[in-house]
């Protein structure tokens, strides 16, 4: 059986992943930019670019868009919606090549949407199945357009009734439209939720959604907390694989979960600083953190919450059974990142 087309995550370091969502992202210096076409044009892909270098990850997970608008352009977009829900300015693809020349990996973020009635654009005046075959249309003309300065996507939400499991069959063609060697996963949880199968056939790594490591005896919320312990918690790291990955990479969880297909990889993605983005706070009421969560003040960012062995220990965890690690980081409207934040990973991909 062939290896997963995401191969490269199990040979490179670590990634890194940002939720730059226009216009809900905080600013760095001044008042947030509400309009979307403004904020793009503040973004400073220059001054991302060299923090990004700084971290010495291996790849990025870049959100193209969530609810409130999309940072490129897109025809099929403006059909479902309406001019003005994506940027003039491509600064997705701006962003991907620079990424590019500095030869490490693009991966794009995007939510599936697979129910029209929770498109957050406004209402969509049309049937379901039309819908679902337009957004299809959507990400094609992205991947056409981006071709090999694309290596992936990370696709939000794809945890769908099964009956609508060939849409994702499809939306899997559409994303490698433009570069057939780009992984793709869809994130139906993952971790959160104790899953390690793809959510559809054809998926080239796991989604691999954390929200937090704990630390000594094991807490569970009510329903989808994150449980993956750091050193010192209560399971074992032992990489033995026929006990699922309650052993071999540190998920609680009172079943053993079977190993996903050859095809697909191993991967987790876990926040460092903060809960995605810049100023959204842990849950204490269903998520039930091992930390208290301390709001940055304006114009800055949180700090760390993990040490570098506890980030070290996570990572060799996954490289030692073939996976990828991406850190989710917060970013600044003007595309900054954290500076205590770069200069834990820059030390930490020494170590690696």
């Amino acid at each position: 059986m062939k290896d997963s087309r995401a191969s490269w995550m199990k040979q490179g370091k670590f990634g890194v992943m940002v939720h730059w969502c226009v216009p809900k992202t905080p600013p760095q210096y001044g008042k947030r930019i509400e309009d979307i076409n403004q904020a793009a044009d503040r973004f400073d892909v220059d001054r991302f670019i060299k923090d990004f270098r700084r971290t010495k990850a291996d790849w990025l997970i870049f959100t193209i868009g969530q609810d409130k608008g999309f940072a490129s352009p897109n025809s099929v977009m403006d059909r479902l919606a309406g001019p003005g829900h994506c940027t003039r300015r491509d600064l997705i693809l701006e962003v991907a090549k620079e990424v590019k020349k500095l030869g490490r990996r693009f991966v794009a973020y995007l939510p599936t949407m697979s129910n029209r009635k929770r498109f957050p654009f406004g209402p969509v005046r049309m049937s379901e199945q039309a819908y679902l075959r337009l957004y299809t249309d959507l990400i094609e003309e992205y991947a056409r357009r981006f071709g090999k300065n694309l290596d992936g996507w990370w696709f939000d939400g794809g945890s769908v009734d099964p009956d609508l499991r060939d849409v994702l069959v499809n939306r899997l063609r559409a994303a490698r439209a433009g570069n057939p060697d780009a992984v793709v996963t869809f994130n139906d949880g993952s971790i959160c939720l104790g899953l390690s199968q793809p959510a559809v056939l054809g998926q080239d790594y796991l989604a691999g959604e954390s929200e937090f490591l704990l630390k000594g005896k094991i807490r569970y919320g009510r329903g989808t907390d994150v449980l993956t312990p750091m050193p010192g918690g209560v399971s074992s790291r032992k990489p033995v694989m026929g006990r699922g990955v309650t052993d071999c990479l540190g998920y609680v969880r009172t079943l053993p979960l079977p190993q996903p297909p050859a095809t697909c990889l191993w991967h987790a993605l876990l926040p460092i600083d903060c809960m995605w983005e810049t100023g959204i706070s842990f849950n204490p009421d269903w998520q039930n953190p091992a930390f208290p969560w301390v709001a940055p003040k304006p114009h800055k960012m949180e700090k760390p919450l993990y040490t570098l062995d506890d980030l070290e220990t996570v990572v060799r965890d996954f490289k030692s059974v073939g996976g990828g690690v991406t850190f989710n980081i917060g970013i600044f409207q003007e595309g900054g990142l954290g500076p205590d934040t770069v200069d834990q990973l820059a030390k930490l991909a020494r170590r690696i």
